[in-house]
């Protein structure tokens, strides 16, 4: 089991749909995050991309001599980049941090945003650009080990002697992770990607989507790895868990879910559309399966749900979803920062063994806690105060 966490370069809060409690996120908070991730024992971060957030690539690169472990899912875009290009950043990336770069294929699902970006191609020519983008993409690195160079003349996309000098550490080439849940994306992570993402949906849905990607990878000889993106809300008891849920969205009035449900029908994006599904924009119906909290899509487009209760129950859910097949988990919560720290004190002892491995810290020895009145360790006044 994999645990990343998420760096908020779109904006990060105490509260959903208003001002109220926002920080700004700048250089010195991301690094926050990173390095309070990185010595946690996450395995990564994802960062995000599109027109509402910092760009993604820039952003890793300056967190990588700030961090010593995590590594970095970043985005691929066919159509705003070439794969080439892509391919020269991943390898340099991959280079400078030692290792530490994962590919996101990201395709888009707002056609005005894309347009803005410079791309004019519907939903299933995008996928056909996709596909060659990273075929593209995947030779030149894999190529670039023992010097040899691609040619390529698709029905989209062409090169000639693409050739690279440097190549990744990582072979082939950085894993490549993708999330799509129309048959077009499903058609392409079959064929091309290693890791195959999906949004928190119901355990029952997620199991359908994932036997459904293993059947057709395994019909073309091949077999992926699977993982999910969640927010997640814990607490010391489930009680405190859901008042925190609703204190997230005790500032989002029916006129903002409506903008925002509004836009979210524009999009072309069939994961979106599942997203939105769940709830309707229906307050009333959030929780939309055990412990499944669907209140940050109300207002927050892509992943909108998150796993609320005590860490047990946390634990649980999490336990629910490795069950179907997924090892990797994506979380994030708001605050980014504090949830981290939460989410690793509270739910990362309960999880398989490797994850507390990962924990230990063999150089802290102790004591542990503030010292009680200057002189003596919490576990220490347990013994006097018995005596």
């Amino acid at each position: 089991m994999k645990i990343f966490w998420f760096i908020p370069t779109h904006g990060d809060s105490r509260y959903l749909g208003t001002s109220k409690g926002a920080r700004q996120v700048d250089l010195a908070y991301m690094k926050q995050i990173a390095v309070a991730v990185d010595n946690l024992g996450y395995e990564g971060v994802l960062i995000p991309t599109g027109r509402s957030c910092e760009d993604p690539w820039i952003t890793a690169a300056s967190l990588i001599d700030a961090t010593k472990n995590l590594k970095f899912l970043v985005a691929l875009r066919p159509g705003v980049t070439t794969p080439a290009l892509a391919a020269r950043m991943s390898a340099t990336f991959d280079r400078l941090s030692n290792g530490r770069v994962l590919l996101n294929l990201v395709t888009g699902g707002d056609e005005q945003e894309l347009q803005g970006d410079g791309v004019y191609e519907d939903h299933a020519t995008r996928y056909k650009t996709a596909a060659e983008y990273v075929h593209i993409w995947r030779e030149i690195l894999t190529r670039s080990h023992t010097g040899g160079a691609f040619t390529f003349h698709g029905e989209r996309l062409k090169v000639d002697d693409a050739k690279l000098l440097y190549p990744p550490l990582q072979q082939p080439y950085p894993p490549l992770w993708f999330g799509g849940s129309s048959d077009d994306a499903v058609e392409l992570a079959t064929n091309q990607v290693d890791t195959y993402l999906t949004w928190g949906e119901p355990p029952a849905a997620v199991k359908e989507k994932i036997d459904n990607v293993r059947a057709k990878a395994a019909a073309k000889g091949r077999s992926l790895n699977y993982g999910i993106r969640l927010h997640v809300i814990v607490r010391e008891t489930n009680e405190q868990a859901w008042q925190a849920a609703e204190a997230l969205i005790q500032y989002v009035d029916d006129a903002t879910i409506a903008a925002a449900q509004k836009k979210f029908k524009q999009m072309d994006s069939v994961g979106q559309r599942r997203m939105s599904d769940l709830h309707q924009g229906d307050r009333s119906k959030l929780e939309v399966s055990p412990n499944l909290w669907a209140g940050v899509g109300l207002v927050r487009g892509g992943a909108g749900t998150a796993l609320v209760g005590d860490p047990a129950t946390v634990a649980a859910r999490i336990q629910e979803y490795a069950d179907l097949g997924i090892d990797t988990f994506i979380f994030s919560g708001y605050p980014h920062l504090e949830e981290s720290i939460r989410f690793a004190e509270l739910v990362f002892p309960l999880l398989p063994l490797a994850i507390q491995k990962k924990l230990a810290q063999p150089n802290l020895t102790g004591p542990f806690g503030e010292i009680v009145a200057n002189n003596y360790s919490a576990d220490e006044t347990k013994t006097r105060v018995g005596a």
